[in-house]
């Protein structure tokens, strides 16, 4: 059975993005951007919800076109070659050759996903969705970078209800910036 993890970067006060949707917060140095090399390296395909997705097909297939930054103009190869999987109940296509998942049924489909042979399923940001899959208990994975930034609202990385026991399995520093948190479900 392949492992659903979910990687996301979050302020030091537990926001993806700030009161305003800004996410010009998260530093990509060298330790961090290639720790995602690595992580994207042993999965078989990228999740994305919906609004992460609009973002993400915006931006990789003009990243050398938008961005000078060596981790962007070194990611956007893979992004392109990856496949992509996009969670979405209003979605019924998506560009890039991306597959659409959960118009039907979200836990089926995602379960499905898992059962298949192959490496890790990779879902990137994105708290609607990681909130959905927690909830169906599908996430195995928590890989929570935080950033020294306090942003004072926001979009909050666990926006669920429910109470999650995780159990902390590894924890790493990154550039003298940002600290690694990886947990697996309790």
């Amino acid at each position: 059975m392949r492992k659903l993890v979910y990687w996301v970067h979050q302020s030091v006060d537990g926001f993806i993005e700030g009161p305003n949707g800004e996410f010009d917060w998260p530093a990509m140095g060298p330790e961090l951007s290639a720790y995602s090399f690595e992580l994207t390296g042993r999965a078989d395909a990228c999740l994305y919800g919906r609004k992460v997705w609009a973002l993400m097909s915006y931006f990789w297939p003009r990243a050398e076109q938008l961005s000078q930054h060596p981790h962007d103009l070194a990611f956007a190869p893979v992004w392109r070659r990856t496949p992509k999987i996009v969670i979405s109940r209003t979605l019924e296509s998506a560009e890039y050759d991306a597959r659409v998942v959960g118009r039907r049924d979200l836990a089926a489909e995602v379960a499905e996903l898992k059962a298949e042979p192959g490496g890790e399923l990779l879902l990137t940001g994105g708290a609607g969705a990681a909130a959905a899959l927690t909830e169906l208990g599908l996430i195995d994975v928590y890989e929570v970078v935080v950033h020294p930034v306090v942003l004072g609202g926001g979009t909050p990385v666990f926006p669920g209800k429910e109470r999650l026991d995780l159990r902390l399995v590894e924890t790493r520093g990154f550039d003298g910036r940002s600290v690694l948190l990886r947990y697996e479900r309790a």
